[in-house]
């Protein structure tokens, strides 16, 4: 605290409490010299503050012996200030005259508050109302009539500019902020109608080769039940078919999706009233479906499960058993990897059998080994007639550059049967390398379970527990054709392949690697399990 002495020539009678302006001019205080406050000096509210307490204006003006220098300066930094700041504009929002702001022929031009307050106490109040730049707050206005306060005070909350201004109506969208690439927000969806189940996801893409999902969902829906004997879906099964896609619609409506693409494949591409179906299925929920045909479905499903194979592999046989119908496609790759596995497949086919059509035709609750065995023969009959040369060991280059992948709820029940799982945990499953031996004692363990006992399975359930040995005849038949040390789960399908193909198309890791990685060209052959979801 700074204590000030009053000068005795200064012919005026002090004030009780201060001193005089004089003084406080002629006196070489160390904080006189610092810095103005916005054009404004620190001596300047005590100044005024003792305005009327100070000489008379009728005394006689004193004759400043250097009138050069300081009367100059303070007159330049009076010009910069504002016009609120002046002793005119200040005494005037204070009700007093314009005259009374000047207290001394030494005090002119200099600014001060209507408070008998500190001036570092005036500081520290109205620090709250200057901003972030500290400027000064403008005069008081008249407070209208609505904006007094409810207790009759009569203070108004003075908005700043800032708030005053309209806001966009889209500054909470996509399109707010378009300094930044847009596909960064970007929401993919791809949903698959297939015999026995109907599956949404919605994704955005992250890293190159993958993508975050946003929302899912999956339903069985049995949609191919009774086809292989009627060749026509039932009005039940498209019943059940028709609600869940209500749901997928309304999951596609609150969402901004930039690019969709809503499939549907053997059900609706064998049924004779496949066409009119979908037709009925746009009209109830405004969904548009096309149905594809098998190689594209094999390609699709190849898409999906690319992250799963690793750099060692040279060929892989990769199959969809799916409800009506079931893929496999055999992959060669060489040295000139491309950045979509779906380049490499050199031979595909499409069997028309899926674990809904061939547990109708066998009965799936009550399997005995001769009928199990005769399930196997039919697939195997039907891969007979599929011509591809072999991939036997003659034709490797190593134990560890061949395996199959399996893609559909078959392999991933033996995964979690496998596992033992409480219940299913898609994280443990996608990506789990089965050997050999392990499937054989899988399969060996469901077919001595009776219907209940498959039933009962947390892994299995009641919707799977009459398909899930229609399932393992296909797989054991596949075995058969390509016999393979290991075989790699995937929990993952169309769905995914829908997504990597647009994504790729629109080009987004493209973009992702040229912001992020200066160019830098990542591979999409990631080995990490469960990484797209």
């Amino acid at each position: 605290m700074d204590i000030e002495v009053m000068d005795p020539d200064s012919g005026g009678k002090p004030p009780e409490g201060g001193v005089s302006a004089a003084s406080r001019h002629e006196a070489k205080s160390s904080r006189r010299g610092k810095a103005k406050r916005r054009g404004k000096r620190r001596d300047a509210a005590a100044n005024l503050r003792l305005g009327k307490a100070l000489e008379p204006a009728s005394a006689p003006r004193p004759q400043n012996t250097k009138p050069d220098a300081p009367v100059r300066k303070r007159k330049r930094r009076r010009s910069k200030s504002s016009a609120a700041g002046t002793p005119q504009a200040v005494a005037a929002a204070a009700g007093q005259p314009a005259d009374a702001a000047v207290s001394s022929p030494q005090a002119a031009g200099t600014v001060s508050a209507p408070t008998g307050k500190s001036p570092r106490h005036r500081r520290k109040k109205n620090r709250g109302g200057r901003g972030l730049q500290g400027r000064p707050l403008a005069p008081a206005k008249a407070v209208p009539s609505f904006a007094k306060s409810p207790n009759g005070a009569g203070a108004a909350s003075v908005m700043p500019a800032r708030e005053q201004r309209p806001r966009d109506p889209d500054a909470s969208g996509l399109g707010a902020r378009p300094e930044r690439p847009q596909f960064v927000d970007d929401l993919y969806a791809a949903l698959d109608l297939g015999t026995n189940n109907c599956r949404l996801l919605i994704a955005q893409p992250t890293r190159p080769g993958q993508f975050r999902v946003v929302d899912a969902f999956s339903r069985i829906v049995r949609l191919g039940e009774g086809l292989g004997t009627s060749r026509r879906l039932s009005q039940d099964a498209m019943d059940r078919a028709v609600e869940a896609l209500r749901i997928c619609a309304a999951k596609l409506a609150n969402r901004p999706i930039r690019r969709k693409r809503l499939i549907a494949t053997e059900a609706c591409r064998s049924a004779e009233n496949g066409e009119e179906f979908l037709a009925r299925v746009t009209a109830e929920t405004g969904l548009e479906l096309e149905i594809i045909n098998r190689e594209t479905e094999a390609r699709l499903a190849v898409s999906g499960c690319s992250s799963l194979v690793g750099r060692e592999a040279r060929s892989v046989v990769l199959f969809d058993i799916g409800g009506g119908s079931s893929e496999i496609a055999v992959i060669r790759i060489d040295d000139n990897r491309s950045s979509r596995l779906a380049n490499h497949i050199t031979h595909w086919t499409s069997l028309p059998v899926g674990v809904v059509t061939l547990s109708e035709r066998h009965g799936g609750r009550d399997v005995t080994p001769d009928v199990f065995a005769a399930m196997v023969a039919e697939v195997e009959g039907m891969l007979a007639e599929f011509d591809c040369p072999p991939l036997g060991p003659e034709h490797r280059h190593g134990a560890e550059d061949f395996h199959l992948i399996g893609t559909s709820g078959t392999v991933t029940t033996l995964a979690g049967v496998h596992l033992d799982l409480p219940r299913y945990d898609r994280r443990k499953v996608d990506g789990l390398w089965l050997s050999d031996e392990e499937v054989t004692a899988m399969q060996a363990k469901l077919l001595s379970w009776d219907f209940a006992g498959r039933a009962s399975n947390p892994c299995i359930g009641p919707d799977r527990a009459d398909l899930v040995l229609a399932g393992c005849a296909i797989l054991e038949a596949i075995r058969r054709r390509w016999p393979s040390p290991r075989m790699r789960v995937a929990d993952r399908g169309l769905r995914e392949g829908l997504l990597t193909d647009m994504m790729a198309d629109d080009g987004v890791w493209r973009r992702v690697r040229s912001r992020h990685h200066g160019g830098h060209r990542h591979s999409d052959w990631s080995d990490e399990a469960g990484a797209r979801r």
